[in-house]
């Protein structure tokens, strides 16, 4: 599987970490889990880390632009961790589609993304 998914309900945060291709299983997977913590918490924060990362198929894709619109104001932060030039873009590409706070980072700065994420 190309992603990875680790809740911290506690902190109203989800660590995303994908990798290769992204899949239309991969959201079959994925969506669920934040959904259920939206449920119970209301707007989370979410660390996206790239490690590897290649994309999405077409059927993932159309996944995200769902998850996208059905999720507009419930992610509060989104930090964008990744190790390539565009991966760093998609932090600009993703602001017309959600309401949160976006920023990004490199790799070496995760710990910085985790903090930015947790500051109030």
């Amino acid at each position: 599987m190309a992603i990875q998914v680790t809740e911290h309900a506690s902190e109203k945060t989800l660590s995303v970490r994908v990798s290769e291709t992204l899949t239309r299983e991969d959201y079959e997977h994925f969506v669920p889990q934040v959904e259920q913590l939206i449920k119970r918490v209301g707007k989370i924060k979410i660390l996206f880390e790239m490690h590897g990362f290649h994309g999405w198929s077409a059927g993932a894709l159309w996944e995200d632009i769902k998850f996208d619109i059905k999720h507009f104001a419930d992610v509060e932060r989104l930090a964008v961790v990744g190790e390539k030039k565009w991966e760093k873009w998609m932090a600009t590409f993703c602001r017309p589609f959600t309401t949160a706070s976006i920023k990004s980072f490199d790799v070496s700065e995760a710990d910085q993304a985790l903090a930015w994420l947790r500051d109030k």
